[in-house]
């Protein structure tokens, strides 16, 4: 029985791993990895009924918890030299990524039918979101890197748990605050990890049991605002400022185009899994 216990605990520990793959990586999605890996619905469960069996599911979720940060911690250092040294190239990869997340993001904005006015609400979104996105530096200047804005970083992540296929590392690299968020997590910085879980925690508890009810009564039209967001902050981390091209070569671009499609490929792979698994 000991042994058994061991054996699952590690097992836990090793997903959490995986799934940390879905913090830090753009175009993954920790709500995908977490579905394949058979901890969604539980891991939904435990936080939109968290006075429901606390001990047990908290005492379930800590090897996870524990495993993910290891995971992060290990997966900095190759991430920050890859986007320090091939920045563009890399971003084309992770572009791929989130494209090929699109259709299994379009099917399930679907799933309950389309009216004409969830259109209005994709298009508005790619276009006065980009408009907004695009200026906001303009607007409201560089976002400071600090505990506000560590709390959103976590609150962001935590997004992509709550909706499976939704990766918030794009939207995190176009506010300037990804790059900063590898470094802490590089250098084992506890004001970043425990500001952005703080943020995290925040969000899980509370829109967990607000989206459960938008998805419920609005299910289309949250979906269609996802998928403009998905789509515009995807444009928007492969052009400047964002991506830097300054030396870019003819071999950069076909190394580029490659990543791309072997991204477009793992995103809708991992988007079947998703479905195979959920």
């Amino acid at each position: 029985m000991k042994n058994d216990s061991i054996k699952n605990w590690l097992t836990r520990f090793i997903k959490g791993i995986f799934i940390a793959l879905g913090f830090i990586l753009p175009g993954v999605s920790g709500g995908v990895l977490a579905a394949i890996l058979g901890l969604y619905e539980r891991m939904l469960d435990f936080m939109a009924h968290m006075r429901q069996n606390f001990k047990r599911d908290f005492w379930y979720f800590v090897p996870v918890g524990l495993g993910g940060i290891v995971g992060i911690i290990l997966l900095s250092n190759p991430l920050e030299y890859l986007l320090t040294t091939y920045k563009a190239i890399i971003l084309w990869g992770f572009a791929g990524a989130i494209v090929g997340t699109l259709p299994s993001l379009f099917r399930e904005s679907a799933k309950e039918g389309r009216q004409r006015s969830d259109w209005y609400i994709f298009v508005g979104t790619i276009v006065f979101g980009g408009l907004f996105l695009y200026n906001m530096t303009a607007i409201f200047g560089e976002m400071p890197v600090n505990f506000f804005s560590w709390l959103l970083a976590g609150g962001l992540i935590a997004l992509g748990i709550i909706v499976p296929g939704l990766s918030p590392s794009n939207l995190l690299l176009y506010l300037g605050l990804f790059d900063p968020m590898i470094k802490g997590f590089k250098s084992v910085d506890l004001s970043v990890f425990i500001s952005m879980a703080i943020g995290g925690l925040i969000t899980l508890v509370l829109f967990s049991k607000i989206m459960h009810y938008l998805l419920q009564n609005f299910h289309a039209k949250v979906y269609h605002f996802i998928l403009g967001i998905v789509v515009v902050s995807t444009l928007l981390i492969v052009i400047p400022p964002v991506a830097d091209y300054s030396g870019f070569t003819v071999v950069s671009m076909l190394i580029s185009t490659f990543l791309f499609a072997i991204g477009v490929w793992l995103g809708y792979w991992m988007s079947h899994l998703e479905q195979k698994y959920k």
